[in-house]
């Protein structure tokens, strides 16, 4: 069954309706001022004390330092670190060693089939294909047979397009965000339509 994460959450009704729908993992964009999703680590500490037993937290960095990252894992306010920026294998390396035990993840941009090969040799415990443009739109679903190892499937996903995207590409799991917003804040009755359509409702 396709594991489902809904992120970009930062309000508290955020954390009331992914405790309510229950998807497996529940996403916070950490010191990313560029994103209206953007929360400091204390706002996410006081978001995270609110949220239901069996929802994993997921931190989103771009560039962060790894102290940065590593306290908010050791400390609980997250299980896993979702790395989004120019992170290559020696910061994953230091950032396990600051924080072991913790899942990283790798996202990566995908634009052609080289991007594929450096998914497939990252040393990260799980990738995820993105279109990375912030557009809310796919990349080339068509690319993605390139990559040879478990994936996340980001970018553009909506409930009406995810039955598509686990038919044909059979990831792992999805990451939804703005699919499941209105006027940028997210909907529960999306957040709902999402789960179910990967599966899970």
């Amino acid at each position: 069954m396709t594991k489902i994460k809904i992120c970009g959450l930062f309000r508290p009704c955020d954390i009331e309706y992914v405790n309510a729908v229950r998807p497996d993992w529940c996403g916070f964009i950490v010191n990313f001022p560029k994103s209206h999703r953007n929360r400091t680590p204390d706002q996410v500490r006081a978001l995270r004390r609110g949220l239901a037993e069996g929802v994993v937290p997921v931190g989103v960095f771009v560039d962060q330092p790894v102290e940065t990252v590593a306290e908010l894992l050791n400390d609980g306010t997250i299980s896993v670190a979702q790395l989004h920026g120019h992170e290559d294998a020696a910061y994953i390396a230091a950032l396990r060693a600051a924080a072991p035990g913790h899942p990283v993840w790798k996202a990566f941009k995908v634009r052609g089939p080289e991007d594929l090969t450096a998914a497939n040799a990252s040393p990260a415990d799980l990738v995820l294909l993105d279109n990375g443009r912030g557009t809310g739109e796919t990349f080339d679903w068509s690319l993605a047979g390139g990559v040879t190892r478990p994936c996340l499937l980001a970018g553009g996903l909506t409930p009406e397009n995810i039955p598509e995207a686990v038919r044909r590409l059979h990831p792992f799991g999805l990451d939804i965000s703005s699919g499941v917003e209105t006027d940028g804040k997210k909907d529960c009755a999306k957040i709902l339509a999402a789960v179910s359509a990967a599966g899970k409702g």
